[in-house]
């Protein structure tokens, strides 16, 4: 598909006035970032020009610590309602889950725009699509990039590619001219180099593209000084290993890692042994590879993990996902002695070839403690280059920003102080302060003749929540509430009341998860029920109606005063939800 041809009259003298009305009523590119800043993860970029818009990914970000029962946040779309007829396309940069997680939602709610991406990525997109919902994959209108070469026109935009690396196969790069400027989109990147340290790929030819140009580059890596592992230094340390181990090898990775899968599994076969594979989304996506030819695996090679113990120990390699920690991924249950049939022993040797994602730190170190007390053979990246990062580092930024030679700046995907590294780097490169944009999520800004900036305008972007089948419907509020759970517990204080004298009947129940515990509290809970005693005597006879705002001054009083009362008793402030039942 070619870019529809346009012929440009000849520009004509006018007058200043005449011209400044039309710069004004000229369309501006407009970029609106609904996530991938202030954070690591729900990557998705609103492209607007007139009356077009363009699409980049539509990820998801796994909850924080503090978002209890959460299973994860998608981008807010509510700055694109009434204008779904105007999203001409929706590009996936690749498939990782941070850049397709959310599309099986969002796409159903803009009305099932057209989608492009190269043919693994829309797979996965696919294989997400029939997750969500199955049979609704064959709804999907899919447009795949079948040639880095390919060209393709959207109203305004005109859209190329170029090659990157990633730690995902398919990833690309992308490129949108419109009229006011051209983007220069990398998605997630890393620079791989020869053994020389010389990057292999060449982006040098991108600063020769139609100007003002805008660079939005993933900085990730802006903090990170280290150098760079090679894929053949990665290799040489994995076939090592695989030669060496004493026993069996657990290889605990990314289940994107699609690449690194397919070697090992070839490495495997070079050694004589077999390969297990364990995890839901790992298995998938080897199968989609396989079925795409992107994973050659000899018969016989892979064996079901339920049969590994059939196996003589030095002959038998397990791919697992998990190597962050994830509680239900296949290794913490491993560790836990929850897995159906893999339990480790002492001469296992246990690989994590992965780099720890932003925020897992934690989760990752206990992960470590618990292999390190079960296992003899603990390899990770702390100790030897197992592992080479999807993400270019501070050196890899530098290379690029000199190579591209941009107009405009925007650093992106990464945490907001990231971010400010990332443009210290560029101003200490030569680059113009004014040019380089630091935007928050959901800041427009704007590209015209008249140069380009970030505005004040800024979109809805408040968090929108999974959990389990509900969409949005989480908002602060009870998010707020499950946070104070989790902190101090709550109480449910049971309390009959005569409905002709306002007096408690019997005693009152209180019923605690999380506050106290019971059996050691009676002191603390009597007195409570006293309080609770006293208050309703304080109530008149007129006050207990029927009326509901008469009740729920009831509670609330109730509920004010047994806060008091427990936060003087324990410095604690549990939720508290008073029942009043009428007898």
């Amino acid at each position: 598909m070619t870019p529809k041809r346009t012929n440009h009259p000849q520009h004509s003298a006018r007058h200043p006035k005449e011209a400044s009305r039309s710069l004004a009523q000229e369309p501006k590119l407009r970029i609106i970032p609904l996530g991938g800043l202030e954070e690591v993860g729900k990557n998705m970029t609103v492209f607007e020009y007139g009356h077009d818009i363009i699409i980049l990914d539509m990820g998801l970000q796994f909850p924080e610590e503090d978002m209890h029962g959460i299973d994860y946040i998608i981008p807010n779309i509510s700055c694109l309602r009434g204008k779904e007829k105007n999203i001409r396309a929706v590009i996936f940069s690749h498939g990782h889950l941070d850049h397709i997680g959310a599309a099986p939602i969002l796409l159903e709610k803009l009305g099932a725009p057209l989608i492009l991406g190269r043919p693994l990525t829309l797979a996965m997109v696919k294989h997400r699509q029939e997750d969500y919902k199955k049979g609704s994959a064959r709804e999907l209108k899919t447009l795949t990039i079948k040639s880095l070469n390919d060209r393709f026109s959207f109203g305004a935009f005109k859209i190329s590619f170029f090659q990157v690396d990633h730690s995902v196969m398919d990833a690309i790069g992308v490129i949108l001219q419109t009229p006011a400027g051209t983007v220069i989109h990398p998605g997630d990147w890393t620079l791989e180099k020869d053994p020389n340290g010389k990057p292999l790929l060449d982006y040098g030819w991108l600063s020769k593209l139609k100007r003002p140009t805008i660079l939005m580059l993933e900085s990730l890596g802006a903090i990170d000084v280290r150098a760079s592992a090679t894929h053949t230094e990665m290799r040489r340390n994995l076939t090592k290993l695989l030669t060496q181990a004493p026993g069996r090898v657990i290889v605990g990775t990314f289940a994107s890692q699609i690449e690194r899968i397919g070697w090992i599994i070839s490495a495997a076969e070079a050694l004589g042994k077999k390969v297990a594979i364990d995890g839901y989304s790992m298995k998938m996506n080897i199968e989609i590879a396989k079925k795409l030819g992107y994973v050659k695996v000899k018969k016989g090679t892979l064996i079901r993990v339920e049969d590994i113990d059939d196996l003589p120990d030095k002959k038998a390699i397990v791919i697992v996902t998990g190597a962050q920690g994830e509680s239900t991924a296949v290794l913490s249950r491993v560790i836990t002695g929850a897995h159906r049939c893999l339990k480790l022993r002492k001469t296992d040797t246990v690989i994590l070839s992965s780099s720890i994602i932003p925020g897992n730190e934690a989760t990752v170190q206990k992960l470590k403690d618990a292999l390190y007390r079960q296992c003899d053979n603990v390899v990770h990246g702390e100790i030897m280059d197992i592992h080479v990062s999807g993400h270019g580092n501070r050196d890899d930024i530098a290379y690029v920003l000199t190579e591209v030679k941009p107009d405009y700046f925007i650093p992106v995907y990464a945490y907001h102080y990231m971010l400010r590294e990332a443009a210290k780097l560029a101003r200490d490169l030569g680059f113009d302060p004014r040019k380089i944009l630091i935007l928050d999520n959901g800041q427009v800004a704007e590209f015209g003749r008249g140069g380009g900036q970030a505005t004040d305008e800024q979109v809805d972007i408040a968090n929108v929540f999974v959990d389990g089948l509900g969409v949005g419907d989480i908002g602060n509020v009870v998010m707020r509430d499950r946070q104070v759970m989790a902190e101090d517990g709550m109480l449910v204080v049971i309390i009959k009341v005569s409905a002709k004298s306002g007096k408690a009947v019997g005693e009152p129940e209180i019923i605690t998860r999380g506050f106290v515990y019971v059996k050691s509290s009676d002191k603390l809970l009597s007195e409570a029920k006293q309080k609770i005693k006293r208050a309703l005597q304080n109530l008149s006879k007129k006050a207990v109606s029927d009326k509901i705002e008469d009740w729920n001054n009831i509670r609330g009083k109730l509920r004010d005063e047994l806060s008091d009362f427990f936060f003087k008793e324990t410095e604690r402030h549990p939720m508290i939800l008073p029942v009043i039942i009428k007898v």
